[in-house]
């Protein structure tokens, strides 16, 4: 990928030199936070070897990351409105490299669960502050698409990289090497980013925080997601789960209540007047309870029933990758010329055909080249959407809202995957009770394969919503316009 013409555009403020460099950084940032959701999976089973984990609780591992990633989103949309998007940028990619280094530094299990919950909350505080920057240096139109794309490109390398880079340093290096190697890299990026990209600008007007509707969106997402990720492992009707549940529908009420009577609040409701944020939310979340929860379903199909390596699938892997880089920069393209609406119209028709082809390959005795036409299809219409539903979910929102809007969306992406994940793998999971050998592979693949055409029919329920997505109003794209021109002045 290349930047050449996102550097000839300009930014809302006017020419600046360095944007290219700027989204090349941005992208890096992007590359890096898909690396670090694959490149661990592979080294759970060392790592429980070697800091005594038992069985199960290795998923803490993962899980760790994802409660506090989730929970922490909207907060770090808001914060990179209010201190500054480069500011919380850098602090995002400081947090990475600290955090990374006490992980791979690890004795025990303790100190690399409170590692990784600090590695998500340095996700949550880089996903919406890079979007965040994307949305207000890159002008809506032609060229905050090709910055998009970019973006989202790099991600989907992020996505390879991390499962093949996983299998090849914990099998040469073994497992701190996959902590390790963030240090340098979230470091470099972080150093970068204060001589490339623009200065922060000085606040105008005095904002508040919204402290109370902090606290209790951020507590009640992690229950929430905590409750998702942890049901399938401890059991739906436990304690822990049942009482997190409880206390998140209280919080999120709460915070509900708080955010109404604000005058300045967190989450504006007003936000949810732009359609096109509404249903790039709404886009989102179901792009990641039926496109999202594929890697993982694929994974076990190859590794639980065919017997694949942790290379091996990394390898698997990059057929489907490369659709998907492929899709995001058809996405632009399309979306630049056609509509974000049709785009993404495309893109789940494409998502639909893909996934329901796809789910042929999911069988005990089909080999990986069945699985090929799927992967292709699936994973170009899984790019397509990927592009067209963050250009949706910035369309029309106000320079100083990019953070919270950005934020919003990506706890809808993270929520999506916690609920898809939690929803298909129980259904994945039945009548794979008391089988063993051969047995349990193909009850195995039999349940992915119901699951797969599941996230098909998924995916035809984000094609009906989109229907429903409309331009943003003369109004909106006004006021947009308007607090672009008073950011440059």
């Amino acid at each position: 990928m290349s930047t050449p013409s996102v550097l000839r555009g300009q930014s809302p403020g006017g020419a600046k030199p360095r944007l290219g460099w700027t989204l090349a950084l941005l992208a890096l940032a992007q590359l890096i936070y898909a690396l670090d959701l694959n490149i661990v999976f592979v080294a759970l089973p060392q790592i429980g070897t070697d800091l005594g984990f038992p069985g199960q609780t290795q998923q803490l591992v993962v899980s760790a990351y994802v409660v506090f990633a989730g929970g922490f989103l909207l907060f770090g949309g808001r914060a990179a409105d209010l201190l500054g998007r480069r500011r919380i940028f850098v602090l995002a990619l400081a947090l990475y490299a600290v955090s990374s280094l006490a992980g791979g530094l690890a004795t025990g299990p303790v100190v690399i669960i409170i590692a990784r919950a600090i590695q998500g909350i340095g996700g949550a505080l880089l996903l919406p502050s890079t979007l965040a920057l994307l949305n207000s240096l890159f002008a809506e139109g032609p060229q905050r698409n090709r910055a998009l794309a970019v973006w989202g490109g790099a991600g989907a390398s992020g996505l390879t990289i991390g499962a093949l880079l996983g299998g090849l340093l914990t099998q040469n290096f073994g497992w701190p090497a996959v902590f390790f190697v963030n240090v340098p890299l979230a470091g470099l990026v972080a150093l970068a980013a204060l001589a490339v990209i623009p200065r922060d600008p000085a606040r105008r007007e005095r904002r508040r925080f919204d402290i109370p509707g902090a606290l209790s969106v951020t507590a009640g997402s992690t229950l929430l997601v905590f409750a998702l990720v942890e049901g399938p492992e401890l059991g739906w009707g436990s304690l822990p789960v049942i009482a997190a549940f409880l206390l998140a529908a209280v919080l999120l009420v709460i915070f509900a209540l708080v955010e109404a009577r604000s005058a300045d609040p967190l989450m504006p409701f007003r936000l949810f007047r732009n359609r096109s944020l509404t249903v790039g939310m709404l886009v989102t979340f179901i792009y990641m309870a039926s496109f999202g929860v594929l890697p993982y379903f694929l994974t076990v199909l190859l590794q639980s029933v065919h017997g694949y390596s942790a290379l091996q699938t990394g390898l698997a892997f990059l057929i489907p990758s490369l659709a998907i880089a492929v899709g995001t920069q058809s996405g632009e393209r399309l979306a630049t010329r056609i509509g974000t609406r049709a785009t993404l119209l495309i893109g789940f028709a494409v998502g639909v055909a893909g996934t329901a082809v796809l789910a042929l390959g999911f069988d005990a005795e089909a080999g990986y080249g069945l699985l090929v036409p799927g992967l292709i299809i699936s994973g170009l219409g899984q790019g397509i959407v990927w592009t067209a539903m963050w250009i949706a979910a910035a369309t029309g929102t106000a320079t100083d809202k990019q953070g919270v809007a950005n934020g919003i969306a990506s706890t809808a992406l993270n929520l999506g995957n916690a609920i898809g994940l939690a929803v298909f793998t129980v259904i994945a999971d039945i009548g794979t009770e008391g089988r063993t050998g051969q047995a349990l592979r193909a009850a195995t693949a039999d349940g992915e394969f119901v699951v797969v055409l599941l996230t098909a029919a998924a995916m035809v329920a984000g094609l009906l919503i989109t229907l429903i997505l409309s331009p943003p109003s003369r109004e909106a794209l006004a006021t947009a316009q308007r607090d672009k021109s008073h950011a440059a002045g």
